[in-house]
């Protein structure tokens, strides 16, 4: 469980940092979505 929750703050504040970087939403939104794929992938993988 300590990795999941780990694993959700490290893409959270890595998709903050990027949002910072970058000014263009649609740009946001696609880092947004490719995020929460990698945290869902690794999420359910066993």
């Amino acid at each position: 469980m300590k990795k999941i929750v780990g694993l959700a703050a490290i893409l959270i504040a890595v998709g903050m940092l990027i949002m910072l970087v970058t000014t263009s939403r649609l740009i946001g939104l696609i880092l947004m979505a490719l995020l929460l794929f990698v945290g869902y992938v690794c999420f359910c993988s066993d």
